[in-house]
């Protein structure tokens, strides 16, 4: 639904943030005075698959996973350099 379909429901408006991996954090603890539990490698999954669509839903474009084997870190660590 648009945002103005669900507005005019009373609906909240889609979200394109993090908001869901914030809201499972709540749901399990208090993020500022307890330990942010360990998440399951089924869940981490799926708020892949979230973060994929989002990705594709503002760009446009698909997504396509890195196939180059360079390590995480070093890939955002080379994008970022090019930003500061």
């Amino acid at each position: 639904a648009s945002y103005a379909e669900r507005h005019a429901t009373g609906g909240e408006p889609e979200s394109l943030d993090k908001e869901f991996l914030r809201l499972w954090i709540a749901a399990r603890c208090d993020p500022y005075t307890q330990p942010i539990p360990e998440i399951p490698d089924d869940t981490l999954v799926e708020f892949s698959r979230k973060y994929i669509s989002l990705f594709e839903t503002v760009t446009g474009r698909p997504f396509e996973a890195p196939t180059d084997g360079e390590p995480v870190k070093e890939r955002i660590r080379r994008n970022l350099a090019r930003y500061f």
